[in-house]
This record gives structure tokens, C-alpha cells and sequence, in this order.
């Protein structure tokens, strides 16, 4: 009897693996946490001394770092490129 559930489960078709859930998990859970780290470190660093400068000139930093992850993991990355070199090509 085991040895007929082993041939059985021998035959069927492996599952499909893949890295979907793991990458739909690092968007869910991992980026909004980094995130909130970085909102918390600046306000505490920069925030607390008076630095309101220093803490605008990172949160540039910031948002350049969520441009490219949007740029990664958006899928459009070739239409807003064409898009950029458009807007120096003139065409």
C-alpha cells in the first residue's frame, strides 16, 4: 500500500515553484517597513536637532530610492524610458 502511494505520488505533476510570493511578500510587508525605519531615523536624527535642511536634502535621497524601486517593480520601465529619452530627443 505505501509503496503504491509513492509510485502515485511520483507521477503527478510537480508543483509550480516560483519567486511570485516571496517578491509579492518583500512589497507587502519588507518595503513598508524600510520605509517607516527611514521616516523614523530622519526624524530622529535631523528632526530633534533642528536640521530641517539636512532632513529635506535626505528625503530626496528618499524619493529617488522609491522612484527606482517603483521603476523595478512596475513592469514599465521601457515605456517610461522611451518617455525620458523622448523629452530629449524632442521626438
Amino acid at each position: 500500500m505505501t509503496a503504491m502511494t509513492l509510485v502515485t505520488l511520483a507521477q503527478q505533476q510537480p508543483p509550480n515553484l516560483g519567486t511570485g510570493g516571496v517578491r509579492q511578500w518583500i512589497l507587502d510587508n519588507l518595503v513598508p517597513l524600510l520605509l517607516l525605519t527611514v521616516a523614523l531615523l530622519l526624524l530622529w536624527l535631523g528632526g530633534g536637532k533642528g536640521d530641517n535642511a539636512g532632513v529635506m536634502r535626505r528625503l530626496g535621497g528618499v524619493i529617488i530610492a522609491l522612484a527606482i524601486i517603483g521603476l523595478a517593480v512596475g513592469g514599465n520601465a521601457g515605456a517610461i524610458g522611451s518617455w525620458i529619452a523622448g523629452l530629449f530627443t524632442g521626438g
